[in-house]
């Protein structure tokens, strides 16, 4: 059972590792950004936090996670058409959020929170990819562990109201309050390291 609100902070670099074994780096957090987090409250991949919740400050570490183990196996059935007057207002699109490429925050019925990817705009339909951009990718984390205490009652109310969509991340960038980016989506912009 993983020990519940410690505030861990962790540099590191994440390769993604293919089918042939080939590396490619895809995220950097660096020891003055690290990725943070307080562990016990789902924040990040519960294997993630398995490897890393016990090691001391200092602690080095270094290893792979399946797919199974990230973020699943991709799916083409996650790739979907919706009509292109979803993301329309008055008619037009807003190019500066909406192009391919673009990941763009969603929400369902429920009221539940994700990212598409867009893949095509068309006249009249836009195709969007659902999948997580690490789907499919086994995942390789190295690094050490910044700073690991007990964490204060504020930083787990802060915690909580970010992972229920108030108050954004909690980093103060525009880009992502309340978004729900992953956080290599958007580190460029900000760098907070809360949207993991």
């Amino acid at each position: 059972m993983t020990e519940m609100n410690k505030y861990i902070a962790v540099a590191y670099q994440l390769y993604t590792k293919d089918k042939e074994g080939k590396r490619e780096l895809v995220e950097n957090a660096t020891k003055e950004q690290p990725f943070q987090f307080v562990s016990g409250l789902g924040m990040t991949l519960d294997d993630f936090e398995k490897q890393i919740v016990d090691l001391q400050k200092g602690g080095e570490f270094e290893f792979e996670l399946s797919p199974e183990q990230a973020y699943g196996e991709y799916e083409e059935e996650r790739v979907i058409k919706v009509p292109r007057q979803t993301f329309e207002i008055d008619g037009r699109l807003d190019k500066q959020y909406i192009y391919e490429g673009a990941v763009v925050p969603l929400q369902n019925a429920d009221g539940q929170r994700f990212n598409g990817l867009i893949q095509k705009i068309g006249d009249a339909e836009v195709t969007l990819d659902l999948n997580h951009p690490l789907a499919g990718k086994a995942l390789i984390f190295i690094g050490e562990v910044v700073d690991t205490r007990e964490a204060t009652k504020e930083e787990i109310t802060a915690t909580l109201k970010m992972l229920t969509g108030e108050g954004g991340c909690g980093c103060g960038c525009e880009d992502c309050e309340g978004c729900g980016h992953e956080h290599h989506e958007h580190d460029e912009h900000c760098g907070c390291g809360h949207c993991h």
